[in-house]
């Protein structure tokens, strides 16, 4: 229980009014959704995509809210009845108070925007932290990993970046439990939306910008906008950057970083502080010279693609930014294990063709697997992908174009076609897939693929990676590429 002038208070929200009284008003917890609220709680009215918490004040009221949370612009009829608190900006008022409400948070916070390369790298740092014996968690994608199972368990898994009081909530429940280390991706969704405000980041990194979420966004400068949020605005002064000296969009965003009094950092093959020298590609994964802050050192990983070892030189840079020695790290990178569905071979052929699944659902990404594949395809390099419905349908042709471009046999396929006809994202992309073949069930493309692979081959099946489903319709389906996969060459 909290008094609601005191969270107040620590929220600093500028402009903020309250109405209606409130002095004495203790609050038991808080929530964006009227249906969630108890005896005491505070109901933040949020406008949504659908609908408007507004619309819920009178449901939230019934149930017992002690208090609301309303934009200014709201009529504050309910004052008459409870406290108001009136804000300017509804979206960064739940982040802020949020953070006052939930106070206790992990030591090192760290965070990573851009359109690839999130998920391992928050992994990565999360692993290097637990090989230092210090107990670490990451949050993304995949959910919620830490060492507290029953948290982990009850994490969502639907959003890269939970909303605020979720997302407070767990740190504080984190912290309590003695997690001093967490790594989170920051999307470019939940910056503009504001849900990663209020955090105390100790680093945060840029790893690349491509093609991506057009369908929200609408445009590539309002995308890259949206990112560098975490740059010009949620980095408190005096963190760590880590970013990527091969992306052009870097030069701005350093300009951003030092203004605004960030120190930092850069990786990379171009000139940096955490630069790649040399990476040499074998059958096992791939060996690479590095300079590391003036030193030089080699490293022999288990891991395919130029792409990984640039996360884990963007995750060496987050736990540089909390004071882990270098020497303590470099042994790491050969003992960092990948994330499942991420360029992760899943079955052998008879033949011996390796097959691999990834999630790679951008052109940029596309193209990147299929680069880094090539170099270890002595014959012929297949992929099989589509793409997903009630997105962005502009990438569609480009990833067409991508995949006939850097593969020699290509199967355009569906991916998780949603409310969108799947016959027409199909016909999008083949448009520029010029010679790929068309076969709409992916079960059957992936088996189709695997009998034509022959010796010195290589198969990808992209765009799913680590997804257990199928969403088709109104139907979610259990759909998993890897089981295919190994169904199909268990059919040979």
């Amino acid at each position: 229980m909290q008094l609601l002038t005191e969270m107040m208070a620590r929220a600093r929200i500028e402009g903020a009014e309250l109405l209606g009284g409130g002095k004495e008003i203790y609050i038991r917890d808080m929530t964006v959704d009227s249906r969630r609220v108890q005896p005491g709680d505070l109901f933040i009215a949020v406008p949504g995509t659908k609908t408007n918490g507004t619309d819920f004040i009178a449901e939230a009221l019934s149930y017992g809210a002690a208090a609301l949370v309303l934009p200014k612009d709201v009529d504050a009829a309910a004052a008459a009845i409870v406290p108001v608190l009136k804000v300017p900006d509804i979206r960064a008022a739940v982040g802020a108070l949020a953070a006052a409400f939930f106070t206790r948070k992990p030591r090192y916070m760290l965070t990573v925007t851009g359109t690839d390369g999130k998920t391992s790298t928050v992994e990565f740092a999360r692993q290097m932290a637990t090989f230092l014996g210090e107990k670490a968690a990451s949050i993304g994608t995949l959910g919620l990993r830490s060492p507290i199972r029953t948290l982990n368990e009850v994490f969502p898994k639907n959003n890269t970046s939970p909303e605020p009081i979720l997302l407070h909530r767990t740190l504080q429940a984190l912290a309590s439990s003695g997690v001093e280390y967490v790594a989170m991706e920051s999307s470019s969704h939940g910056l503009e939306q504001k849900r990663v405000d209020g955090i105390k980041f100790t680093a945060g990194a840029f790893t690349n910008i491509s093609r991506d979420h057009l369908d929200y966004h609408g445009t590539m400068e309002a995308y890259f906008a949206a990112k560098a949020r975490l740059f010009n605005h949620v980095l408190p002064s005096g963190a760590t950057a880590i970013l990527n000296a091969d992306d052009e969009r870097t030069i701005s965003l350093r300009r951003t970083c030092l203004d605004r009094r960030l120190s930092v950092r850069t990786f990379g093959r171009a000139v940096s502080d955490y630069q790649i020298l040399e990476a040499t590609p074998h059958p096992r994964g791939l060996k690479a010279k590095l300079r590391l802050e003036g030193r030089e050192v080699v490293i022999d990983l288990p891991h395919y693609g130029l792409f990984q070892l640039q996360n884990m030189l963007t995750a060496y840079g987050l736990m540089r930014a909390t004071g882990a020695a270098s020497a303590q790290l470099i042994p790491l990178f050969e003992k960092l294990q990948g994330i499942h569905g991420r360029l992760e071979r899943v079955a052998v052929h008879p033949s011996v063709a390796p097959i691999f699944i990834d999630y790679a659902h951008t052109p940029a990404a596309l193209e990147n697997i299929l680069k880094t594949l090539r170099q270890h395809t002595v014959n012929h390099l297949h992929v099989v992908f589509g793409c997903g419905g009630d997105r962005d349908p502009g990438k569609r042709p480009e990833m067409g174009s991508v995949a006939v471009t850097y593969a020699d046999h290509v199967i355009v396929t569906d991916d998780n076609p949603r409310s969108e006809n799947p016959t027409k994202i199909r016909a999008e992309i083949m448009a520029k897939a010029i010679g790929a073949k068309e076969i709409g069930d992916r079960r059957e493309a992936i088996h189709v693929a695997v009998q034509q692979l022959a010796k010195g081959d290589v198969l990808v099946v992209a765009g799913k990676g680590h997804e257990t489903t199928q969403t088709i319709g109104n139907q979610v389906l259990e759909f998993d590429d890897a089981a295919i996969i190994r169904e199909a060459v268990a059919a040979l």
